[in-house]
């Protein structure tokens, strides 16, 4: 069935082992490495179905479990604010709750099932069609998604090279802290719980903050990602001891809240014009109320 996840696994043969496991299952599965690392991390692939790194070395007669999303994605009618749309781009405001394309346990119902008839392409994995930035399915905020090329590859490079202004509004449990700051930490898969992520490993990544106001034992921040890693800003804020309110990983869940984190603003040049983009999407009704409930004035 289209959109459907298919189950499938393999043995690991005596003359493969030692071998990394995302090579393995590259050449087993037939998917690209990088796409078996992508998935390896985001737990579509297992070993004895526990969840490893792309870099784990298999052992003979192990058991390789894949749930790979289908290659066949449907158009699905769910409703998606756009605030820029264009021939080469769209630029969204995803709602909370919305996972960005398919994955382990989300086969569909994706910001990429929503927007697939609006001509998102490019890139070489089919479930994710122009995606070159991610969101986590509780947070809400700006996103811009590629129609093809040029725009995908450019887009791309752009992100890579620092040159996407992304800034969100996020409100952390403490207070205390100094009016700006820089968190300059790597952040890469956990090593203990490949589910998390970790300060302190993996790719550079670097935060920047600026307290905005404070209410009674927390702090609402304004933070610009000067890279993307997965998790980052929770990451980070979570490791200078200032977690993001209402994060069930990486602080604690409070019953009847969602993560308090919005990508409020995004900008960047056109690419294929070059022109000046600049968007800004509200902080929704929830976080705003979750705000005024812990103190702070209308946000």
């Amino acid at each position: 069935m289209k959109g459907a996840v298919e189950p499938e696994s393999f043995e690991v043969e005596t003359s493969e082992a030692g071998e990394r496991l995302d090579k393995l299952a590259s050449r087993r599965l037939g998917i690209s490495r990088s796409a078996a690392q992508r998935f390896i991390s985001s737990g579509e692939i297992l070993v004895g179905g526990e969840r490893v790194s792309p870099s784990y070395k298999v052992r003979a007669g192990e058991r390789v479990f894949a749930t790979l999303p289908s290659n066949e994605l449907e158009p699905e009618d769910i409703h998606v604010p756009i605030v820029f749309e264009d021939e080469h781009l769209v630029a969204v405001d995803k709602p909370a709750g919305l996972v960005v394309h398919p994955g382990a346990g989300n086969p569909s119902g994706t910001l990429a099932n929503a927007l697939l008839e609006s001509g998102i392409s490019g890139g070489e994995d089919p479930t994710r069609p122009g995606v070159v930035h991610r969101l986590d399915r509780d947070t809400s905020g700006l996103m811009v998604v590629a129609k093809g090329e040029p725009s995908y590859s450019k887009l791309v490079e752009m992100l890579s090279k620092r040159k996407v202004r992304r800034i969100y509004r996020a409100v952390v449990v403490g207070a205390g802290l100094p009016e700006t700051g820089t968190i300059d930490s790597p952040v890469g898969r956990d090593p203990d719980n490949p589910t998390l992520m970790a300060a302190g490993i993996g790719k550079n990544a670097i935060t920047h903050f600026e307290v905005m106001e404070e209410a009674v034992a927390h702090t609402m921040l304004r933070v610009r990602l000067e890279t993307g890693r997965t998790h980052q800003i929770r990451v980070h804020l979570s490791a200078i001891g200032y977690p993001v309110y209402a994060d069930p990983l990486y602080g604690a869940a409070v019953e009847n809240r969602r993560l308090w984190l919005h990508a409020e603003r995004l900008g960047f040049e056109h690419p294929v014009s070059g022109e000046a983009m600049e968007f800004e999407a509200p902080v929704p009704g929830d976080l705003r109320e979750s705000a005024a409930s812990l103190g702070f004035p209308e946000v």
